[in-house]
């Protein structure tokens, strides 16, 4: 399939030949779903963590009685359904949230997004794209000549200029092909990739 082709004027430059198998895949959403939630519990970093009845710093005195008080018998203040007890269940700092996804379902995930962006007219392809200052403005009035305001960059290499002009746009995320992650992908309204960004593309998932 071909791919119109933009320059850095918003204007017509041609069209790029793309691969059927990696851009015009029909969508799964089941697929779809398992890439997201795999991406995302992986990224998750075990840090939480709760105090269980033998954490907490409670006296282990009997608070009254066993008989005679016509209250409930209790054994210790750390008792779970007592305030500032400790948790039944505490979550511990070292719980593991990782789920297997394998490459081959990963690449096939990733080629399903990409082709539903391509239907959705959400990517668009310019033949290349840089900025010659490190000045948040000068990014930001080229998006908005572009027609651009929420818009993924991926570029094949990432520049320094564009890294840094980038950072403070809260609505753009530039990032090198080999560093998109899915999540990314379905965020932005917009997903403005390179030429090489797509030869790249080809490269890492079919």
């Amino acid at each position: 399939m071909d791919l119109k082709l933009i320059n850095e004027q918003n204007q017509e430059a041609g069209s790029l030949s793309v691969s059927d198998s990696l851009f015009d895949r029909e969508y799964n959403e089941a697929l779809v779903h398992q890439v997201i939630t795999s991406y995302l519990s992986n990224a998750r970093a075990a840090t939480r963590a709760q105090k269980g009845r033998s954490d907490v710093s409670k006296s282990t005195r009997k608070p009254w009685r066993q008989k005679g008080t016509g209250r409930a018998r209790v054994g210790r203040a750390s008792s779970p359904i007592w305030r500032g007890g400790g948790k039944v269940f505490p979550n511990s700092p070292d719980e593991n949230f990782n789920k297997k996804l394998n490459r081959k379902m990963y690449r096939a995930g990733m080629s399903v997004i990409l082709s539903k962006l391509i239907r959705d007219n959400r990517l668009i392809v310019i033949d290349s794209f840089a900025v010659t200052s490190h000045k948040t403005k000068e990014l930001s009035e080229k998006l908005k000549e572009l027609g651009f305001e929420n818009v993924l960059l991926i570029m094949h290499e990432m520049e320094g200029n564009l890294y840094l002009s980038s950072r403070n746009l809260p609505n753009t995320l530039a990032l090198e092909a080999a560093n998109t992650d899915p999540v990314s992908l379905l965020r932005f309204k917009k997903t403005l990739v390179t030429s090489d960004g797509i030869k790249k593309f080809e490269e890492l998932f079919l």
